[in-house]
């Protein structure tokens, strides 16, 4: 890369995990402006779903999403798993990342993915559906038509395609994932959650050259 530094988010906006570590990314976002280009990818955690949540299921999400809440201090909202219906795909929501991306760039898309995030996990709007997604961009800032008419598109859909494919690449299967790449190759900064205080001292010492790559970036 010719010296270039690029800080690597590899997530999934129906995560919950992901959304635990909303904040810890966009202060990892901060940290690298200037210094370090901040890549997303959508992983696909569950897009191949196309059964509604059991009652096992609902309680184990439940529960779930109370422990990242009191971890992380993210709002959750629980109306959604009431629901019979809802089909946990996370397809289109990871589509919808990728055509911010395709339209606007990273910078843009990793704020879209933030707001998405928001949507569903502390609004229960439901970012399984095309039309919920169109108005959730419309509602950003997004030009409206163009994302519309990219949305359901062959062209988003093997884009997104291809996201998952490099994360599988990456060697990523969990998520939040965050690598850096530069000189010397990729390196994890983590595989999973961690707060900031344990990941921005790594970056701060990447950013300046003082990380010893030599070493795994983190566990």
């Amino acid at each position: 890369m010719s010296g270039a530094k690029e800080l690597i988010y590899v997530g999934d906006p129906m995560c919950s995990w992901c959304y635990g570590f909303a904040p810890v990314k966009q202060q990892l976002e901060e940290q690298c402006a200037g210094g370090a280009v901040v890549t997303l990818v959508v992983g696909g955690l569950h897009i191949d779903w196309t059964d509604p949540q059991d009652e096992a299921r609902k309680q184990f999400l439940r529960e779930h999403w109370v422990e990242i809440g009191e971890r992380s201090g993210q709002p959750f909202k629980f109306d959604i798993l009431e629901r019979d219906d809802f089909v946990y795909n996370t397809e289109a929501a990871c589509r919808a990342a990728v055509t911010a991306r395709h339209m606007e760039g990273n910078a843009v898309a990793l704020k879209f993915f933030t707001h998405l995030q928001s949507a569903f996990y502390a609004e229960n709007r439901d970012v399984t559906q095309e039309d919920v997604l169109t108005g959730l961009a419309k509602e950003f800032g997004l030009p409206h038509n163009e994302f519309a008419s990219l949305l359901p598109s062959d062209e988003m859909k093997a884009e997104t395609m291809k996201d998952f494919q490099f994360a599988r690449r990456l060697g990523v299967n969990g998520f939040p994932t965050v690598l850096i790449n530069d000189h010397a190759g990729y390196a994890y900064l983590t595989v999973g959650y961690q707060p900031y205080e344990n990941l921005g001292p790594i970056v701060e010492a990447w950013l300046s050259d003082q990380l010893d790559r030599q070493q795994p970036a983190a566990e």
